[in-house]
């Protein structure tokens, strides 16, 4: 457990420096181009087309497969060298056919996308242009960091994207003094050095954080050259695997091509349509990614060892530690941001009402969302890729009826609705997960999954209703509402104090419930101050 410890600390601070350098990008990217209006909503669709396509590659073989693979391999006499060489070599054509083919459909991905505007549509497909080679980067930066995961190695792949970051705060910082910050942008000013100082300069970061990956092969005790010599990779095994995951993934994938569709018809000022769905979602996946991805992407080489070793025992129980864990860490996560939703938002944009009812609509879905994530992983650890497929299908067309539903509700609210059905499919899918998991394995350690579920939920409602209090006391500083939300400034300060006292609420309710995990920590804390204490 001290090395699973150690690895879910380090992929959690990388994200962590990763995610706060992201929102710095957000923000300067919305104080560019606003936050709502045909422009803001072009550039947002044309960035998300690579992401889409990258999706596919990431979620789909390379998590799916690539990390059982990788373990066997490594199992080899030259510790899998030869196998790891032949695969990226391999991922590198499939990658750069992706990449031209997305090129040469830019305009049709566009319309496909519901950019229909014709006084935006050659801005939406000039940004796309620039941002497609995006699909080979990420692909390349997926395929080389789960190598390096399948050794142990969880560092370089978490840190990479701060890397990007940095080249992309850097081009926004550009653009910003060149072009000076808008609220709204106009359709009839954007020269090809604007387009690509904003498209192209996500790109150079994508691409230097793919590339840096290969510098930390050699910690590993890897060499990368290129080798075309594919027979002999059980290409056709991998094949049927990796069928069934991306059949999944072109379900799910469909589900988001119509859901920006959806989006794109609630285009317009002051509306929240593709840009506000972006950056709403970039707050949803902030404890996400810092905890549920780190502490599960650590876990998961080790679930693939015990699967390989036929050790169900321990499988289950990691399984189990792993969901309690993020669950302890999630409902709290959740908890806060929905009470701060509109104070979080109105640090991005004037139009915080909007986003701030789009980002409730996709938090309430997140605890089923993460210990979903567990699942998945887990029955790719059983090299199982059909039963997500299944779940995943009935899960897109739900959304599919909720996305169609909402196009019958007002534009201003049909960003909501669009939220919110994403957050009812996912809740779905994640009990079906666990239905097909527990088959599988022929039972899961549940009791306590509930047990930690259960007492998550009871400290974080009373942490909500101290919270809601905390803020209605905050928002009336100086005498008459609107503190939480009348500037940047005065929103961050609404947000640290309804924080803290949901916290303090939340850490009390569970100690006082002698939850083992929340013990645990607790113990582990108090020996290490004791440790420092002594050395002084």
């Amino acid at each position: 457990m001290a090395s699973i410890g150690r690895a879910t600390a380090l992929l959690a601070s990388g994200t962590l420096v990763s995610r706060v350098l992201g929102f710095g990008r957000q923000w300067l990217l919305l104080q560019a181009i606003g936050g709502t209006g045909l422009i803001a909503d072009a550039f947002a669709t044309a960035n998300q087309a690579p992401n889409t396509i990258y999706a596919i590659i990431s979620q789909g073989v390379l998590n799916a497969v690539l990390i059982p693979q990788l373990v066997r391999a490594a199992k080899h006499r030259d510790g899998g060298q030869a196998y790891v060489n032949k695969l990226v070599t391999l991922g590198m054509v499939v990658f750069a056919f992706l990449t031209t083919a997305a090129t040469l459909l830019s305009p049709q991905l566009m319309s496909l996308l519901g950019v229909h505007n014709p006084r935006v549509f050659d801005i939406a497909v000039a940004f796309a242009l620039w941002s497609m080679p995006q699909v080979f980067f990420y692909g390349l930066y997926s395929l080389l960091g789960e190598v390096l995961n399948a050794r142990n190695s969880f560092g370089p792949f978490t840190w990479a994207p701060v890397l990007n970051n940095i080249i992309s705060i850097a081009s926004l910082a550009l653009f910003l003094v060149l072009y000076g910050p808008l609220p709204v942008r106009t359709v009839g000013d954007w020269p090809t050095l604007k387009i690509f100082i904003l498209a192209g300069g996500s790109t150079i970061g994508i691409v230097a954080q793919a590339v840096v990956l290969f510098a930390f092969w050699r910690r590993v005790g890897l060499r990368f050259r290129f080798d075309f010599r594919w027979r002999g990779m059980e290409l056709r095994t991998v094949g049927k695997a990796a069928g069934w995951t991306f059949a999944m993934l072109l379900c799910s994938q469909l589900a988001g091509i119509y859901q920006t569709r959806i989006a794109n018809s609630a285009s317009g000022p002051h509306q929240a349509g593709p840009q506000g769905i972006t950056t709403t979602w970039l707050i949803f996946m902030l404890p996400y990614s810092i905890i549920a991805v780190s502490v599960v992407t650590a876990y998961f080489t080790r679930m693939s060892e015990h699967a390989r070793d036929q050790d169900f025992g321990a499988f289950r129980r990691d399984y189990s530690a792993a969901v309690r864990q993020i669950v302890l860490l999630i409902s709290i996560s959740a908890a806060v941001l929905i009470v701060t939703a509109f104070s979080f938002s109105r640090v991005f944009t004037l139009d915080y009402v909007p986003y701030g009812f789009v980002l409730i609509g996709f938090l309430i879905g997140l605890v089923p969302s993460v210990v979903g994530f567990v699942s998945l992983r887990a029955l790719y650890s059983l090299g199982d890729t059909r039963s997500p497929f299944v779940y995943t299908l009935i899960q897109s067309l739900l959304v599919v009826i909720g996305l169609t539903v909402c196009l019958s509700l007002p534009v201003d609210i049909r960003a909501v609705g669009i939220a919110v059905t994403v957050s009812i499919a996912g809740t779905v899918q994640t009990v079906l997960s666990m239905v097909f998991l527990r088959r599988r394995l022929h039972g899961l350690e549940l009791r306590a999954v509930g047990q930690s579920i259960a007492q998550g939920f009871v400290a974080a409602a009373v942490a909500t209703v101290l919270g809601y209090l905390t803020l209605f006391g905050v928002d009336h500083l100086g005498g008459h509402a609107g503190f939480a939300t009348a500037s940047k400034l005065t929103a961050i300060v609404a947000m640290i104090i309804v924080g803290v006292v949901m916290l303090a609420a939340y850490v009390l309710v569970l100690r006082a419930f002698r939850t083992p995990e929340l013990m645990d920590a607790w113990g582990r804390l108090r020996r290490r101050v004791g440790r420092s204490q002594r050395a002084e």
